[in-house]
């Protein structure tokens, strides 16, 4: 029997019992959460690391999202606040379109 101690999207066991197979599962509580999001995080960070091509890379972001999405909602926010807050950091810094590269800054010192 396969061991995963990780979290799963909420219509996971749902799909297993459709197969046939049992399992055991249980509700973490908000602090187990908070950290098995940011496992998840990364866990699915490394999966578009991986992507070989651009649908793959695209199947991987939207899980990010999703990940995404539910670490605003254990911070106390809904995804309209955490787009707010991207927008209000894009109106000041700007985004990433304009693939700019920086390679160094001139402080004066050296």
């Amino acid at each position: 029997m396969p061991t995963y101690n990780k979290l799963v999207r909420d219509g996971i066991p749902r799909t297993i019992a459709a197969n046939g197979k049992s399992f055991r599962t249980r509700i973490l509580q908000p602090e187990e959460y908070a950290v098995a999001l940011r496992t998840k995080l990364q866990e699915e960070t490394e999966e578009f690391l991986r992507a070989k091509d651009p649908e793959e890379a695209l199947e991987e972001l939207a899980d990010l999202l999703e990940v995404i999405r539910a670490l605003a909602g254990a911070n106390g926010a809904d995804w309209d606040r955490l787009e707010a807050i991207r927008a209000m950091k894009a109106e000041k810094r700007g985004g990433f379109e304009d693939r700019i590269y920086l390679v160094d800054v001139d402080d004066g010192e050296s």
